[in-house]
This record gives structure tokens, sequence and C-alpha cells, in this order.
């Protein structure tokens, strides 16, 4: 079978406004580890109008058989960098120009990869996000913290010996000079960077709490902000209806995080199971990766390689006691920078997570349970409607996949075999099915 690819231009607003009755499909709703069978999906200005057995469709209806293939919700990718996928020395010697064409690329390569939808937890893709919106440019639809928060000499902070104090003088990384990361200190500094943020259209907040593996001066085991700083960054999400996620590694720093508001916490590698334990018990999400630490990222000095092995090692026996407890709130992602090709992998996280998971537990964090992180951004949520489900009045983001990754999740590694259609708010971005 022949692709047949059609971008969203000139879809305005990236929704189909042609009815699309979706025939004989084996439906993974997101939530249901029972596929449904015998029913019809119709979409109509971009959602879900009605999932009915025998729909009749109407003159000028579009009509898809799936001939028995498995319909799923569009994949969600909560721990994205689309800003970010180029080495090191290519984003520190690049304009802003620069930086956005590469994620244009970066943003379609997700897209034709099944992931109709991102959770961006650090960058500068609010202009990104609307190109998108309005049909400009092809790709997910954008959930955008902004620029990363962190502390001088923490996880956002770049800057290398060349540069000087900031007592002395104010000189950005260039990441901080594109307003891709931001640094911020004391109760008042994290108020301004925050707000900073919503003023662009941020939908949720991005801190750090630990060190990081990929930064210039923070090592992996440090504790990063003070509680009343994070206590800024909680407090002034909260008056803008949303929350504030955590780039923390170890005990301390997610403790520190938790027990000063904030809701979700980012990679976890080294956490111990009494800190999952209280994460439960306060109702905070777990948001890990396990593809981006398989591979050092481009342009790693030996420093950064060290502390990105000893997060790696961390991994196993933290999935391993999420498991065991069973936390239920664990969102699906991939926090790849740096490497457009392991970006177009980046499937293999469904596959990986099979170590600790079942393909329907890897399915859901992919699809309902990531959908449910996203809905935390409340009045802030840029998307009025649920993603991540096959329900009526859903957001019509749909995939169909020719194999069952209920049985065999590894179908999914192979996007550009295997997903026959590529829908995203009622948009056929890709149709490989027989006309």
């Amino acid at each position: 079978m022949a692709d047949q690819i059609t971008h969203p231009r000139p879809i305005l607003g990236q929704r189909g406004d042609t009815p699309v009755l979706i025939r004989n499909a084996r439906i993974f709703t997101g939530t249901s580890e029972t596929l449904l069978s015998g029913y019809d999906v119709l979409v109509a200005e971009g959602r879900i109008a009605r999932i009915a057995p025998g729909i009749h469709a109407d003159a000028g209806w579009q009509v898809i058989d799936a001939e028995g293939r498995v319909m799923s919700p569009g994949f969600i990718d909560a721990h994205a960098h689309v800003m970010f996928q180029m080495s090191f020395p290519e984003a520190f010697g690049s304009d802003e120009f620069y930086w956005a064409y590469k994620a244009t690329a970066a943003a379609e390569t997700y897209l034709m990869n099944g992931f109709t939808t991102i959770r961006d937890v650090g960058g500068n893709t609010f202009s990104l996000k609307k190109n998108i919106d309005a049909g400009v440019l092809a790709g997910p639809r954008i959930y955008p913290s902004g620029p990363m928060i962190s502390q001088t000499s923490g996880h956002s902070d770049h800057r290398q010996d060349c540069h000087k104090c900031a007592a002395i003088l104010n000189e950005p990384s260039v990441p901080m000079k594109y307003h891709m990361v931001a640094v911020a200190d004391g109760h008042d500094g994290v108020l301004v960077a925050v707000r900073e943020a919503f003023r662009r259209g941020a939908s949720q907040i991005k801190i750090c709490t630990t060190g990081g593996t990929g930064s210039y001066a923070d090592p992996l085991d440090v504790t990063q902000f003070l509680p009343g700083e994070v206590q800024a960054a909680v407090a002034a999400a909260r008056d803008w209806g949303t929350y504030v996620c955590t780039h923390a590694y170890h005990d301390a720093g997610i403790r520190r995080a938790v027990e000063n508001g904030v809701q979700c916490v980012e990679h976890a590698n080294l956490a111990e199971e009494s800190t999952l334990r209280m994460m439960m018990q306060r109702d905070v999400w777990l948001s890990p990766q396990v593809i981006v630490y398989t591979k050092h990222p481009l342009g790693y000095t030996e420093d950064q390689k060290a502390k990105h092995d000893e997060a790696y090692a961390g991994i196993d026996r933290m999935m391993t006691a999420a498991r065991k407890i069973g936390f239920e709130k664990i969102a699906f992602g991939s926090d790849i920078i740096t490497d457009p090709e392991l970006l177009a992998r980046v499937n293999d996280e469904f596959l990986l997570r099979t170590k600790w998971f079942t393909p329907f537990e890897v399915m859901r964090q992919a699809t309902a349970l990531s959908g449910e992180l996203l809905a935390m951004s409340g009045p802030r949520n840029p998307y009025k409607g649920k993603v991540g489900v096959i329900e009526e009045g859903a957001f019509a983001d749909l995939l169909l996949i020719d194999g069952n990754p209920l049985d065999d999740i590894e179908v999914v590694t192979r996007p550009a075999e295997t997903l026959h259609l590529i829908m995203k708010n009622g948009a056929i971005h890709k149709n490989a099915l027989a006309q």
C-alpha cells in the first residue's frame, strides 16, 4: 500500500471539516484492556461525534474501512523538548531561527510517529504552537511550559567558565538568551520567571529541584531551590489555576518539591520506595522516561556522560518499586534531546517500558493517563476537550494500527510501516489504507 500523506495546509486550525466515518475497527479506548468491536466512529468538526453500531453514512462523508485494524487514541508524549533537537555544539553556536527550523522538523517527526499531543517541559515553543494550531505547520498540539526554570548553578544554568559572574555582568547563555530556559533566585526572582512564562501562554510550569545530567554546573546529587522558592512557583501557578512539575532525580529534591506543592515529578530515577509512596499518598504524578538514557546525547562531556549513566542505572530499581506499590498515576514521555535520529525512534519507549509494565499499561500511560495529567492545567488548558481517549466529545485524535499493540506492543515501534492512519483534530495527516 502506498502512503498518502496529507499535511494540514490549508486546513485552518487543523480541523477536518468533512465528516469521516470509520468502520470495522477494533477500538482501544485508552482506558479498557478489552477492544471494542462492532462499533463505527463518526468524526465531525474535529471531535468524536458518535460511537455506535451501524452508523449510516450521509452523502459527502468520507468513509474509511479499517478492515479489522486496531484504532487507538493518538499518543501523548508528556515529557518532550521539541526545541532541543540538535547537538550541544550546534545549539550553542546557532541563532534562534536555526533552533526554530530544527523544531519544525521535530514537530512533524512526532506527528508522523503517532504523537498527536505533547507536553513540552522546557523550551520556547509558543510561536511553534501557534503556527501548528493555525495549520501553517504539521505537528502535535503542544502544552507549553515555556522555559525550564532553575536557580543559579542549577539545571537551567548553561553558562560556562567563559561567562562572567552575574554580579558583574548579565551575560546569559544561548538557551537563556532565547528563553528556552530561565535562571531565577529568591522568592521575587522565581515569581518573575513564572509570570513571564504565563505571559507567553504557558499551560503549566517546570522547575528544577535537583541537578541534571545535561547541565554544566550542577552535580546530580545537589538539591535545588529553597522551600520558599518552590512555594513561590507553586503559589503563582495556583493563582493561574494550573500546576508545577519538577525535574528531580533523588529523594531530597523530590520531597522538597512535593512537600511544597509540586504536583508532578519528572524522572525520579534515584527515588526510594518510601519517596514513591509519599508521592502516591499526596496524589502526585510520576513522569519517568527510559529511551533518553539508552544513549549519550550528542556533545556530552565525560562528566555529563557519567551523570547520565548514574541516572540510567537507577531506572530499574525505581520502576520496579513503582510497579510493586501499585503506583497508578504514571505518565508517558521520552525526554529526547540533541538527537533527531533518536527522536525518529521515540516509539521505542513503548517497548522499553514492558520490562516493568504490561502492553496495556504502557498504552494506557501513553493515552488516557497522560491525557489526565494534561487536564490538570485547568483554565490554562489551551485545548478545551479530552485527549488520550476514544469517547464521544473527545478530540478526534485517532490512529489505525496494523496489529494489536495490546498483544504485541512492538508493532508501534515501526510507525512508518504499521500506523496506517494518523488523524489529529479530525484532519487526516496520513492514510495508507486502500482507497
